[in-house]
């Protein structure tokens, strides 16, 4: 059900040792961050042996999203058309699965991806990539389709509703997905995958019931690129996380059901103490905000999709 860890090796920005992402801030023009960082390392300051630490004494500072590796993982259920009324955020382990998806079709979109904080300034450039399986009969498709979005700090991407899998089969223990995103600097780069915002990339890719000859090779292509484009100067992985949706009872899994998604970039020392209670999403301005402060937005990069039954041919 989970799709192969496609970017294990390919640790994101949090999870460098501090020399390395004291060097990859500085290539990116981040230097007052790389500069906080170099004084703590020559303070001699423990734990500074990696930023997948156990403890957090090794921070100069604890304001950086992209410096946290924990995810939270929330679940909204779909509303009644036209009601005006703040919407639920639930874990998405504490949701009842939708049996009637096993061996149905869905497709999933794209419906935010925010920008809290990246490294570096100003207009950031994002590889988005997303990878599943899909469940044919025989063996099942390992898909990658990836595309590239602009925004600046603090805001998010100008995007709802996005189709990245159109038509995706769904096997009888539910689906798998991995996210990851590049934050690109290289301005080679940056020239280069302008192709990813023509029409053809922002259709999605459309799945058929039988296995398609060209979707191997066009998913091998687009995990290529993506560790290329990570493997560049100037260029940085920022988020990752997988996520499987299941048909079980099992209280850590998550659940399959139609609905959206989220996945939060937070502190390790939140994970223990995150409340989805605290927030909601507002359909009136299709914002997620905090409850009893409703212009307060969530203060971390997160990525949002949405799970729809398939109704074409």
């Amino acid at each position: 059900m989970k799709p192969p860890a496609s970017f294990d090796d390919l640790p994101v920005l949090g999870k460098l040792p501090p020399a390395e992402a004291i060097a990859k801030l500085r290539e990116m023009g981040d230097t007052a961050t790389a500069d906080a960082l170099q004084e703590a390392l020559d303070d001699g300051r423990p734990n500074l042996e990696s930023f997948a630490g156990g403890t957090r004494s090794w921070w100069p500072f604890e304001d950086k999203p992209w410096q946290h590796t924990a995810h939270a993982f929330g679940y909204i259920a779909p509303g009644r058309p036209g009601s005006e009324a703040p919407l639920q955020i639930r874990h998405a382990g504490s949701i009842a699965p939708d049996l009637s998806l096993k061996t149905a079709r869905v497709t999933i979109t794209l419906d935010r991806l925010r920008i809290a904080a990246y490294p570096g300034s100003g207009t950031h450039r994002v590889l988005f990539d997303f990878s599943a399986q899909n469940q044919i009969p025989g063996t099942p498709e390992h898909l990658h389709f990836n595309a590239t979005y602009r925004a600046r700090e603090g805001e998010q991407v100008g995007i709802i509703g996005y189709p990245r899998f159109v038509g995706l089969s769904v096997g009888t223990e539910g689906l798998g997905f991995e996210c990851f995103t590049v934050n690109v600097k290289n301005d080679a780069d940056e020239a280069f995958l302008g192709f990813l915002e023509s029409d053809v990339f922002k259709d999605g890719l459309r799945l058929a019931l039988a296995a398609q000859p060209a979707i191997a090779p066009l998913s091998g292509m687009a995990f290529g690129l993506t560790r290329a484009i990570a493997k560049r100067n100037r260029n940085v992985p920022v988020q990752n996380f997988s996520m499987g949706l299941d048909f079980g009872n099992v209280p850590t899994s998550a659940r399959l059901a139609v609905g959206s998604y989220l996945a939060v970039q937070i502190p390790e020392k939140l994970a223990t103490v995150w409340s989805w209670d605290d927030w909601e999403y507002d359909p009136r301005n299709g914002q997620i905000v905090h409850r009893d402060h409703p212009t307060k937005l969530i203060p971390y990069n997160y990525v949002a999709f949405g799970v729809r039954r398939y109704e074409g041919a």
